[in-house]
Formats: C-alpha cells, structure tokens, sequence
C-alpha cells in the first residue's frame, strides 16, 4: 500500500547574500526543501543530498554542489554549461535526455517512459513537448521526444517537473502527483489559464508555478479556484 504523506510547512530562508523562497516538506525519509534560483533553475535537498534540477540561470553563490544534475532540455535556460560546472563536484550524476547529452557528454542519458534509481531517489523521464506552439508552421519549440520532464519520488511523495511543455494527454494522466512544478509563459508553452485546465486533469495536492516570466502566477491561480488544489507562489525572479 503506498502511504499518502501530508505537507506541512513552508518557510523563507534569508543568507547574507540572498533572500531565498525555500518550501519545505516532511517524507517519510525526513525534510525535504525545495529553493527557486531562478525561472526554471530549482535546488532540491533531502537526506544530506543535493539535486540542482536545469542549472542555468540565476545565483548560484553560496549553494552546495549537486550530488545529482537533472537537464530536462537544450534550450539556454535549461542547461549552461558554466553553471553546471560550478555546481558539480566529483561523483556528481548527471541525468539529461539524449538531445542534451550532444553537449553535456558525461550525462547519463534518461528516455521519456524510462525509470532510473539514484541513491534514495527514483526518477522516472516522462514527455515534454508543445502540441501546436512552434516558431512557423509545421513546427514545434519542443518537439516530443527531445526534452524529458521527470518525476522524482522520494520519501513516499512524488514530485513532478514539467519541464517545457504544454498540457499533453501524458501529464493529463499523471497518478498521485503530490506535488507539481508547471510552466506557463508564451509563446514557448502555455498561458496560465491552459496551464490550470491541465493541472485539474492529473489534480495533484499542490502544484507551484515555476518558468513563468512574462504571465501572472496569480491568474493561475484564480483559475484553479474551487478544484480543493494548493497553489503555492513563489518569487522565481528575484
């Protein structure tokens, strides 16, 4: 039986050069915090481990090194190589689509439907991709297959990273999300009112906008009035 867990707090933690936005969560594994850098550039730290999940943009001052890089996609604010190099230290695993692993070559390369184990995590590469905004006719952003989203499970909770993706038939049937991270911002995804139409298909317990810049997390919001779904806004541009 799996065990459903409750969240129970979230808190602001300030640093000497910084106020960061950090959620936190109780597994059943212990604490576990998630800390916005910057629009698609998160940290996650949980059991004395550190995931920095699209290391590309924002301060990066002051954290600790990964013990494990999640890449969804190619795109600049997705993956920089410098900023990876910062963040990484030996034994670092670094986990990435086969699109990104042409540039970041010591990757360990995740296909959409693939599972993988890394220490307590369990991560799961599941589909990212536009199903009809492109730069011209006939073409996509994101073409599907390129980029993974992910969905990371640890302590008895599961946490899934959208990526850049609009609202496809695969995140409509997500199960047990207990937490989600979505994008929402034009024209490279969805605008917030798509983004929430999807969210109530998969219903996870919470769900943070992330990779809006340029759209109104509170509109998402507003759009999720009345579905019994936490939302929870953080400052992703600081």
């Amino acid at each position: 039986m799996k065990i459903r867990l409750t969240l129970v707090f979230s808190t602001l933690v300030f640093t000497a050069f910084a106020a960061r936005p950090v959620e936190e969560f109780k597994t059943s594994a212990g604490v576990l915090k998630i800390t916005p850098i910057q629009h698609a550039s998160f940290m996650i730290e949980a059991g004395g481990q550190v995931i920095h999940v699209d290391p590309a943009q924002g301060n990066y001052d002051g954290l600790p090194p990964a013990d494990l890089i999640l890449i969804t996609d190619i795109h600049g604010d997705h993956m920089a190589p410098k900023v990876i190099e910062k963040v990484r230290k030996s034994g670092t695993v670094i986990i990435a689509p086969p699109a990104v692993a042409k540039t970041v070559t010591e990757a360990t390369v995740m296909r959409n439907g693939e599972t993988k184990k890394v220490g307590a995590w369990t991560i799961e590469a599941v589909p990212m991709y536009n199903l009809k905004r492109g730069p011209s006719a006939g073409q996509l952003y994101h073409d599907k297959g390129r980029g993974n989203g992910y969905i990371l499970t640890y302590g008895g909770m599961r946490f899934y990273i959208a990526g850049d993706t609009e609202g496809t038939p695969e995140m409509r049937a997500l199960k047990n999300i207990d937490v989600a991270f979505i994008p929402m911002n034009l024209p490279f995804t969805m605008p917030p009112e798509e983004a929430a139409e999807a969210v109530r298909a998969f219903h996870p317990r919470i769900v943070c906008p992330y990779h809006y810049r340029g759209s109104d997390p509170k509109a998402f919001e507003k759009a999720l009035a009345g579905s019994g779904i936490d939302v929870r806004i953080h400052d992703w541009y600081y």
